[in-house]
């Protein structure tokens, strides 16, 4: 992928996987490559200059074999993966909200009775 994009974004996790997408979900290749003619290329200026230290983007994993031939079918198989994570997070937004929810009563009654010394 283009790292020098405006709308390239990384995140690197605990456990050392590392996320690699465009932020306008117009490259259906990711986290490999980005359209050749990509209408929508902005060079990045915010950090030209800049020293990196130790915080620089891990490189771009191989490329799945046969990417050029079945770019079609891989980029078909990552959509599905994301429609299925999009089904599932008004759900786990509910459950964290309730839970919030839950939480934060406990914490008013506590206000409410607590002891005075």
């Amino acid at each position: 992928m283009r790292q020098d994009c405006k709308y390239f974004e990384s995140r690197t996790y605990g456990n050392g996987e590392t996320v690699r997408k465009c932020d306008l979900d117009l490259a259906p290749e990711a986290p490999w490559r980005c359209p050749a003619d990509c209408a929508r290329y902005e060079p990045r200026l915010a950090d030209v200059d800049w020293s990196h230290g130790t915080l620089i983007t891990p490189p771009t994993p191989e490329e799945p074999p046969g990417l050029d031939e079945r770019a079609d079918e891989i980029a078909a198989l990552l959509d599905e993966a994301e429609d299925v994570v999009n089904a599932v997070g008004p759900q786990v937004l509910a459950e964290v909200r309730a839970e919030q929810e839950r939480a934060g009563r406990g914490r008013r009654l506590g206000r409410v009775f607590r002891r005075r010394r």
